[in-house]
């Protein structure tokens, strides 16, 4: 039975029949009864899973460098840590996908807003090489069938947060549509189209099917839109954090006995080799990636990995939570700004550097800001002044958190003529200037995993590298992830 039909089943038993009502059991009062005030408790399983996603079941694990260090960057440092359980792609975002996004934001934007489709296009001109042939990707690899189910490239950091935001619209529009709330609503353009933020705060309208849920307020107007409290809609789609994409991709969900990891994996999969060790498949490449220098994919008559390039999204055998590709094919992009020390400074609970946090923006009365040209909510930084009785943070934006902040090198010379009272940090007191003192700052972002240019090195989960999030390239992708809210391990267990 749909979300949606269980929530009408008890209103209409509240609204018929109070006695035998569940209680409270605090105050004795009953649940769903208009004659005492109407606070609801909706019937609730667990969340519901969006499409193409799997649950990973969260757990501790050893994040960072299990391998030797090639590369001498001593950016990894192995550290134990918990991530709480999540849900994933199982497969990269694939070109199909992202015309699909294309298709949506050309019917709606176009005519009043045609640079957000602009803003949104991949750069198929990455895969030009000043001594190379790949005119034929430029041309085909977005757009011909042939390439429908590769990963979609070319595309920064900032158009995966975009996709991301545009995914959950569509998703809880759907669902809704789904269980009747509301029509199809083929004809909307501009900001009128819907938005899971808008709706929740009352700035969405058109499209309804019906007038809302049956309100059991008794001061209220007799119906109510979807509340979170009801758990019809899903949280928000965004890209997984660095510790989050590391532990999915090591699978160690089929790889402990008890509270054991039985064995210490370098890929995704057991073994140190980079074949299939099984019999029926024996010999044959467990990821698409680069196996030596002027080598994509073997011999003719004997391919060893099948793919010059990039291989379709399904391609390879996937890992213990049915995740494909979580090695070579392409890299991907992940929430985190990198930092060569986070793995010392971040906490061992869900680690991640990069939380700016926001509040919804409201005007002087406290009331919300309409939307924007977009049909979006608009948020801004929260401020000092908002936190100062707090204890857990105190700025917005805590990027530079214990690494370039001013607490952070207070002892550094350059700082000695600097009070850090009411005056402007001088722009010699920062570590991360970019291109004069390093080539990392605020706006430098994380990627993981091998692509198919990569030599297995790379394939290692534990590797990182960076990259500025405007940049885009033929070998980075992304795939999506989404909260997990109550039980970690599904089914109400």
């Amino acid at each position: 039975m749909r979300n949606l039909q269980k929530v009408l089943i008890v209103i209409l038993i509240g609204t018929l029949v109070s006695c035998g009502s569940e209680q409270s059991s605090i105050t004795g009062w009953n649940f769903n009864d208009s004659r005492n005030g109407g606070f609801e408790k909706t019937p609730f399983m667990e969340q519901e899973t969006g499409p193409n996603l799997v649950l990973i079941e969260g757990g501790t694990f050893t994040m960072g460098r299990v391998v030797d260090d090639v590369q001498y960057e001593w950016n990894a440092t192995p550290k134990r840590v918990t991530v709480s359980s999540f849900y994933m792609d199982e497969t990269e975002i694939t070109n199909f996908n992202w015309l699909e996004y294309l298709h949506w934001l050309n019917r709606i934007f176009a005519l009043d807003y045609p640079e957000v489709i602009k803003k949104a296009l991949p750069d198929t001109l990455v895969w030009r090489r000043k001594l190379s042939y790949n005119e034929p990707y430029v041309d085909y690899y977005l757009r011909h069938p042939s390439y429908r189910e590769y990963p979609v490239v070319g595309i920064n950091w900032l158009q995966c947060n975009d996709f991301c935001q545009w995914r959950t619209d569509r998703t809880n529009e759907y669902i809704l549509i789904r269980e009747g709330v509301l029509e199809h609503y083929v004809t909307q353009i501009a900001e009128d189209n819907f938005n899971t933020d808008a709706y929740y705060a009352g700035q969405y309208e058109s499209g309804k099917k019906i007038e809302g849920l049956v309100d059991l307020n008794p001061n209220g107007s007799g119906y109510r839109r979807v509340k979170m409290t009801d758990g019809i809609m899903l949280p928000k789609y965004r890209l997984p954090t660095e510790a989050e994409w590391e532990y999915a991709a090591y699978g160690l969900i089929g790889n402990s006995l008890g509270e054991r990891v039985i064995e210490r994996r370098t890929w995704p999969w057991n073994g140190h080799q980079v074949r299939n060790a099984e019999e029926k498949h024996i010999g044959e490449m467990m990821a698409n990636f680069k196996r030596g220098r002027g080598d994509n994919m073997g011999l003719a008559g004997k391919l060893n990995d099948n793919a010059d390039i990039t291989a379709p999204v399904y391609q390879y055998w996937p890992n213990d939570y049915g995740l494909y590709n979580m090695a070579g094919n392409v890299s991907e992009w992940v929430m985190d700004v990198y930092r060569p020390l986070t793995f010392e400074d971040a906490q061992d609970f869900n680690p991640f550097r990069g939380n700016v946090f926001k509040t919804q923006l409201r005007d002087e009365e406290g009331y919300l800001a309409e939307k924007d040209s977009l049909g979006r909510m608009q948020y801004r930084d929260v401020t000092e002044e908002e936190n100062q009785d707090r204890w857990n943070y105190k700025k917005s934006d805590n990027i530079n958190f214990d690494d370039g902040d001013f607490d952070s090198h207070a002892s550094d010379s350059h700082w000695n003529d600097y009070s850090g009272e009411g005056e402007e940090t001088p722009e010699s007191a920062f570590v991360y200037d970019y291109a004069k003192n390093t080539l990392i700052n605020d706006n430098v972002r994380v990627y993981k995993g091998g692509s198919w240019r990569d030599r297995a090195y790379w394939m290692n989960p534990g590797t990182r590298r960076y990259l500025d999030e405007k940049q885009r390239t033929a070998y980075i992708g992304f795939r999506c992830a989404m909260d997990r809210v109550g039980s970690p391990k599904g089914l109400g267990q």
